[in-house]
């Protein structure tokens, strides 16, 4: 698709999404997924030998949604909630997962969790399973936004200390 794959560009001597898995394997998730599309090959040597499960999605040049539909499809049977972090912000941070977290267990009534800073919402996003079967129609270059969009009533705005 042109050009190197952004996501191996080195952020601090280390490529940017080994950054964001990283993070995610630092936080309180019970398991880390990595769904791979373009340079697949590059993504996981990169993270070759981290503790994640590696999904490949040939339908990457579809869209996010292809993608969100990806993970989702390996999710271990009695998941709750799934966190998505996108592999190009490296500014993620395990505690920005934990907070998701722990105002999801907090809050049995809310369906997505979603990070703000300074007013700001931002990523990543953790949302519960009850939510999946509207994953699977959404098409194109469409995430959790549209699910927002959609639920207003369920979005908790969770503040972080940090973007």
């Amino acid at each position: 698709m042109g050009g190197p794959n952004k996501l191996l560009e080195h952020v601090d001597d280390v490529p940017m999404v080994e950054t964001v898995v990283r993070a995610a394997l630092a936080s309180s998730a019970d398991e880390v997924v990595v769904v791979t599309g373009e340079d697949r090959d590059g993504v996981e040597a990169c993270l070759a030998g981290l503790p994640v499960r590696l999904v490949w999605n040939p339908l990457h040049a579809r869209g996010l949604s292809t993608s969100l539909q990806t993970g989702i499809s390996v999710l271990p049977t009695g998941a709750w909630a799934v966190a998505v972090c996108l592999g190009d912000m490296p500014l993620v941070r395990p505690g920005h997962i934990d907070t998701l977290i722990r105002a999801f267990l907090a809050d049995p009534d809310g369906s997505i969790f979603v990070p703000t800073w300074q007013g700001k919402r931002g990523n990543p996003v953790l949302w519960t399973v009850d939510l999946l079967p509207e994953i699977g129609t959404l098409t194109g270059d469409v995430g959790v936004k549209a699910l927002m969009a959609r639920h207003p009533t369920k979005v908790r705005e969770v503040r972080v200390d940090e973007p």
